[in-house]
């Protein structure tokens, strides 16, 4: 018996930008009794249906944008005669639905790192269980990744969570719902001993994956001064102090090593946890802009963001510390007119994010968004080749609309135009060659403007078009731009690199770290 497991995809480009961690933590959760389970990443190649045998066992995590494909990938597994596990947050928000659409046996809800080895013992004697609660663990809980079962070779950057849940609310977001409210922190040893083994294979680029990398902002701790709330108070300057401490260990780590994150807008007023950034080698960050103007920020529950040239000064406050901005953008929300396209577009070149990224609006299950429309749905009802719209997840790529909430004053057609000419507009040559100029050396330039072509490929050709043969032609182009970008990612291994001494220290001092030998010389 074989355990499989298998991260979907639609779109397969032979190289990935970062590593599908759940892949590698249940693989670290698979005890050994099973054997070496066997990594399928669909972002890289499809799967091949001929390497599943009867009696394996074949995990399968589903986001929405995926889940589709996941569900082929059950209903391939369990005609082999397998066992089908189904995770991941869509099956904890649907978890029926997998049964129904995806041939599953069983289905793991929330957190899996402890549960999975129960679904796994079930499953071998026969006798799955129908849902599988995983809830949500705590932060000394999480279960550090199998890198041993890495292809090097694939991938440019490699993924290590530090923390999971996030305090605020917005509406197109389900993580507050998914994994809660509360942030729930991994010990910094942990995630230290996990980089240096990460470091040691050759990766020296690290998506700290985390829901919010800040999630304690300077104005929480005034509320909660206000309030005269105590309690609450320690609670969040212990959070607050905890992320201080890993990020003076992230700082004694070897000097070329890159992290990335996800914080929110407000860091940008904080200018010590942004200078600790910097010294963590923290060198940038996706921030969640979302909208320019103080009605769209209102439209997302997301108003504790500026807007106009005050949005622009404060993205430019991370630049001045040393923190690079991916800056997310959503279009299409009831407030957005034709004039905010290039609005948004030049708020984004003039604030100088050295990255972004511009979605159409979609409710995604679990947001406030979602449960506002489904519940306008049930009046008239829309569908699409017989899939009510509120199930766009279940409809063919092929007729699966683009936007699924009808705009007051503009089409779906002329929202994805837009977006598209957003899209070219800020990765033109000239504006990428520009923002290249953050890059010390010409090799890391040049590694900069491949990266940045093949992100505009990855996310806008095949994205939002719906033009079957320009999607091709931007998978195609993908894929060799991934190809040629990867080796300007891959690092000389540090097998040599010591894992870190940790040695005791008094109250109200930062953990101690000795790392013997960090360059590997």
């Amino acid at each position: 018996m074989n355990v499989h497991l298998v991260n979907p995809s639609d779109n397969s480009f032979g190289t990935a930008v970062i590593t599908p961690r759940w892949l590698f933590v249940l693989a670290a959760a698979t005890p050994r009794s099973y054997g070496t389970p066997k990594l399928v990443d669909e972002s890289l190649e499809p799967l091949d249906p001929s390497t599943i045998q009867s009696g394996d066992i074949v995990g399968i995590s589903v986001h929405t944008g995926n889940a589709l494909r996941g569900y082929e990938v059950g209903n391939l597994a369990r005609e082999r005669g397998a066992w089908v596990i189904y995770g991941g947050i869509h099956a904890t928000l649907y978890p029926e639905e997998a049964f129904d659409r995806g041939g599953a046996h069983s289905v793991v809800t929330g957190d899996g790192d402890l549960i999975w080895a129960s679904a796994l013992a079930d499953c071998a004697a026969g006798t799955p269980g129908h849902i599988y609660a995983g809830g949500k663990i705590e932060g000394d809980q999480f279960i550090a990744a199998r890198w041993d079962l890495v292809d090097t070779d694939k991938y440019m950057w490699a993924s290590v969570q530090t923390i999971r849940g996030c305090p605020k609310h917005c509406s197109f977001c389900s993580v507050w719902r998914t994994d809660g409210q509360k942030p729930r922190q991994r010990n910094f040893q942990s995630v230290i001993e996990e980089i240096v083994d990460l470091r040691r294979r050759g990766f020296r680029f690290i998506a700290l994956a985390d829901d919010n990398f800040y999630p304690v902002t300077l104005t929480d701790l005034r509320l909660a001064k206000a309030q005269n709330n105590t309690e609450k108070l320690r609670n969040l300057e212990q959070i607050r102090e905890e992320r201080f401490h890993l990020m003076a260990q992230l700082a004694r780590l070897p000097k070329d090593m890159v992290f990335f994150t996800q914080i929110t807008m407000e860091a940008a007023e904080d200018a010590a946890f942004l200078d600790a950034m910097r010294a963590a080698n923290i060198k940038g960050a996706l921030v969640g802009v979302e909208a320019v103007t103080p009605e769209g920020l209102k439209a997302v529950y997301k108003d504790f963001n500026y807007s106009g040239d005050r949005l622009a000064q404060q993205l430019q406050e991370f630049r001045r510390h040393g923190v690079h901005v991916l800056g997310s953008f959503i279009f299409g929300l009831p407030t957005d007119k034709p004039e905010t396209f290039d609005a948004t577009v030049d708020l984004a070149l003039k604030s100088g994010i050295t990255f972004a990224q511009f979605v159409m609006m979609t409710p995604f299950p679990g947001t406030v968004d979602f449960n506002g429309w489904e519940k306008e749905q049930l009046v008239k009802p829309t569908l699409v080749g017989g899939i009510p719209i509120v199930r766009y997840w279940l409809i063919p790529t092929s007729i699966r609309p683009k936007m699924f909430t009808p705009h007051p004053i503009m089409s779906s057609d002329e929202i994805r135009d837009r977006t598209q000419g957003v899209w070219d507009k800020f990765y033109t040559f000239p504006a990428i060659w520009k923002r290249s100029r953050c890059c010390p050396t010409l090799r890391s330039r040049l590694g900069f403007i491949f990266l940045s072509k093949l992100y505009r490929q990855m996310y806008a050709g095949t994205g939002i078009s719906t033009d079957s043969a320009r999607r091709k032609k931007a998978k195609r182009t993908a894929r060799w731009i991934a190809r040629e970008c990867r080796r300007l990612f891959h690092a000389k291994p540090l097998p040599d690199l010591a894992v870190p001494t940790w040695t005791k220290t008094p109250a109200n001092a930062l953990p101690g770290l000795t790392i013997l030998n960090p360059t590997g010389d």
